[in-house]
């Protein structure tokens, strides 16, 4: 089934996802570094990475979005929607964690927590990302060939 929200054949949504997920999971990164060794520019790394992220997760979810009201009512659109929830839960995991760092000033344990729990979540929804391309077939040409 192919996508409205893409140019060229290639949709919006795969291409823009890589950025909020690396710069989200390099902020995991960058917490775990300065938690283990606290110095400044790890702090400074988590926040300006998570808050990346954010952004780039709140734009990729736009084209998301318009594929999943594309797709008709069955099996797929209820996975849709559960990775639509998901992904929702990391962004607004991450904004609460980039807030209460950013008022700290440091990476705190709640704030790691938050982040943590945020990509484990994220990896969960990536399966169903991936469940829905490779299993259903959502964004992928109607008469792909390998």
């Amino acid at each position: 089934m192919r996508t409205p929200a893409s140019i060229a054949g290639h949709p919006f949504h795969p291409m823009l996802i890589v950025f909020p997920l690396g710069l989200l999971t390099f902020s995991l990164v960058c917490q775990v570094i300065n938690l283990a060794s606290p110095a400044q520019q790890w702090t400074t790394a988590a926040i300006y990475t998570m808050g990346g992220g954010i952004i780039g997760g709140l734009l990729a979810a736009m084209p998301g979005f318009i594929d999943l009201i594309s797709i008709p009512p069955s099996k797929a659109r209820k996975k849709g929607i559960w990775h639509m929830t998901l992904n929702l839960t990391v962004v607004l995991l991450f904004i609460i964690a980039f807030y209460i760092a950013v008022r700290d000033d440091q990476i705190s344990r709640p704030v790691f927590a938050l982040s943590l729990t945020a990509v484990i979540l994220a990896i969960i929804s990536g399966w169903l990302g991936g469940d829905l391309v490779y299993i259903h077939g959502i964004a992928v040409k109607d008469n792909a060939r390998p």
